[in-house]
């Protein structure tokens, strides 16, 4: 069932989409380059401090152990706290932590601070798709998380070439280029973190730019919508946490971000590896990224038209599974770098219909923590895909067995998620829906 707007309605929200997500692009932007952009540092640091691709995997990976196990609770305080504080306090925390990356020497203290830094950021993307369940009907998120989501290859768009640029920046103040990047990059986090307790209300009922009148229209238009949401949606925490539906979301993310980070971490060295150097690199890794950024909304727009989040979802999980394939199985350079493209492209794109999925079943405390839990078990993922392609790299000296894997991680993604159209089908029946 869907929530039909007035077009008086579909204004006052296009207003309030105007006001406050291109702040969340670039909140979100600010945070994935961030996590990413030691995939960058490793074109010379790695060489410096001798890590060899294992060391790298693990100490890359080991971010989204810190980020599991309190990615639940920082959800939830974000609930009970609200949003504006919370967000503040995770910003300047992951900023300062980012930039002490800049003196790591040892693998210690690279897996210490990358440990930590995934503890400093947990909440942050959960707690903004939460977020936007204040403000948007669910008729309209998937078009919202696609205009969202940008933010990701985004950061790739400004973040190739910029830390490229930076790893020139060798001798200045007895620091390497890398320690700049590191240093330079880590800034934008910290005066956004502050700028957000102004840019950023809590709810629309807390928003100064809105009228008593306005703010009144959009809670009766969200009231409907929650009235609309299926009688066996969950709403309170702990019930939510074991619900079967939830579970299986967490799997189909865990496949998608095995694919994502394994993608996100390494390609960077895997076209570096063809012969380019450090900027030829940063650019032609913005061109991949640069497509995602038109895809990714586009293709929210598409799921919100047809209101269907399934096939929206395991498509693009299939042509990432084929891209992975085809950069496996083909020796031509450019035929590789299409096939990488690909598969960034269509992991990427998989992630904007599949998080308008469980604000479905999900409302309330349930959503905070249900979706913090699918985000936190998902982002394991984050682990495994770039520590697999880094061990199988040491082992073989190629990334070719560690692509395949990535591959069959995205095809195993598009499965779970047409078992989720079952699941959510037989879960409606019972209810009599």
């Amino acid at each position: 069932m869907t929530t039909q707007l007035t077009a008086a309605e579909s204004v006052l929200f296009a207003r309030a989409a105007r006001r406050i997500i291109p702040v969340m692009i670039v909140l979100y932007t600010i945070s994935f380059l961030d996590r990413v952009n030691v995939g960058f540092a490793a074109l010379t640091m790695n060489a410096d401090l001798g890590f060899g691709p294992e060391i790298f995997g693990w100490g890359v990976g080991i971010f989204f152990i810190g980020y599991f196990i309190f990615e639940v609770p920082s959800n939830v305080v974000i609930e009970k706290l609200g949003a504006r504080i919370w967000i503040c306090r995770i910003m300047i925390t992951w900023g300062l932590i980012s930039g002490a990356m800049a003196f790591v020497s040892t693998p210690m203290s690279f897996y210490v601070l990358r440990f930590l830094l995934g503890a400093a950021e947990a909440g942050f993307a959960p707690g903004m798709i939460l977020y936007l369940t204040y403000w948007f009907p669910a008729d309209q998120r998937a078009r919202l998380y696609g205009t969202y989501f940008i933010a990701i290859p985004l950061a790739s768009v400004i973040g190739a070439p910029l830390s490229s640029w930076l790893l020139g920046f060798d001798g200045h103040l007895g620091l390497q280029g890398w320690q700049w990047m590191f240093i330079i990059e880590a800034v934008p986090a910290l005066v956004m973190g502050v700028a957000v307790l102004w840019l950023l209300p809590d709810n629309p009922l807390k928003a100064k730019w809105l009228s008593t009148d306005e703010k009144a229209t959009i809670a009766d238009c969200l009231a409907r919508d929650r009235a609309a949401t299926s009688v066996d949606a969950q709403h309170t925490l702990w019930p939510a946490l074991k619900d079967s539906r939830v579970l299986l979301m967490c799997l189909i993310y865990f496949a998608i971000v095995i694919g994502l980070y394994g993608i996100s971490f390494w390609l960077p060295q895997m076209i570096k590896a063809k012969g380019f150097s450090n900027i030829e690199t940063g650019w032609i890794v913005a061109a991949v990224y640069v497509v995602a950024a038109v895809a990714m909304p586009l293709w929210g727009r598409s799921s919100d038209r047809a209101r269907e989040r399934i096939w929206h979802t395991a498509l693009p999980c299939l042509l990432a599974a084929l891209g992975f394939a085809g950069a496996a199985y083909f020796d031509a350079t450019p035929i590789i770098i299409i096939s990488l493209g690909l598969a960034a492209i269509g992991t990427y794109v998989s992630i904007v219909p599949f998080w308008a999925i469980p604000p479905v079943f999900l409302t309330g405390t349930a959503a905070a923590g249900g979706i913090a839990l699918i985000n936190s078990t998902g982002n394991l993922g984050g682990f495994v895909g770039p520590y697999l392609v880094g061990w199988v790299k040491e082992a073989t000296q190629s990334y070719t067995s560690g692509i395949l894997a990535l591959s069959a991680s995205l095809i195993v993604a598009a499965a779970l998620t047409f078992a989720m159209r079952m699941l959510l089908a037989r879960r409606a029946l019972a209810s009599g829906r």
